[in-house]
């Protein structure tokens, strides 16, 4: 009976999914889920590129937390439209909440869409929510052997950053040793180190995110 129950949810979501993605791309806005534990750095990384890319790809986002909407607001302060999902204890934002945040968002004004998922490196990876790329980041603190313990958020990864690199030489992460667990279950995502704080490897994530937003490979 819980599995029946578990796939009829995981349907519903399924299917406001694809709602969600047809409705982004009739507006021809690209969307990245972005998943990690809490404090790996999503919402730096974020507003790096919107520093650097919004002049070039308006950008807009979803900041999803259990709660406060202070992310929200470091975005909102950057004159970017965002919008903030509190979910109250779910451990990951599901296609509803996303379908939601969409009717309140201009979406004729972005053409990049990032949607900050809850902090959690398992609950977000069994819901779609219409993106088209999913983003996974890993933080060098976080230690090199997390793909082969929550090996279903680097599966279905189609890149995987790792950040705060400036760390590095502080801790005992092994960029060989990660790049090699990653590949066990992960042939073809790209693996990008950086620093979003200190700057480093930003150039490869911008160079990744601007091949996907104009290389014709958002169904890649």
């Amino acid at each position: 009976m819980e599995i029946k129950v578990l796939k009829n949810i995981l349907g519903v979501n399924e299917q406001i999914a694809k709602e969600n993605r047809g409705l982004l791309d009739s507006k021809g806005i690209f969307a990245l889920n972005i998943m990690s534990s809490p404090g790996a750095g999503k919402t730096s990384l974020i507003l790096e590129t919107i520093r650097k890319l919004d002049s070039e790809f308006k950008i807009g986002v979803i900041e999803g937390d259990i709660a406060s909407s202070i992310d929200a607001e470091k975005i909102g302060a950057k004159g970017i439209p965002v919008i903030q999902i509190n979910t109250g204890g779910a451990c990951h934002l599901d296609a509803n909440m996303v379908s939601s945040a969409l009717k309140n968002l201009p979406l004729d004004t972005i053409k990049l869409l990032f949607i900050e998922n809850v902090g959690n490196l398992i609950c977000p990876g069994e819901f779609e929510l219409g993106e088209h790329k999913k983003v996974i980041l890993l933080s060098t603190p976080e230690g090199d052997d997390k793909p082969y313990k929550y090996p279903l958020l680097f599966r279905i990864a189609d890149v995987v950053v790792v950040s705060k690199t400036d760390l590095l030489p502080y801790l005992n992460f092994n960029m060989d040793n990660f790049v090699k667990a990653v590949r066990t279950i992960n042939q073809k995502a790209p693996i990008i180190p950086l620093s979003a704080v200190k700057g480093l490897g930003l150039g490869d994530w911008f160079s990744w995110l601007k091949g996907v937003l104009t290389g014709g490979k958002r169904n890649a």
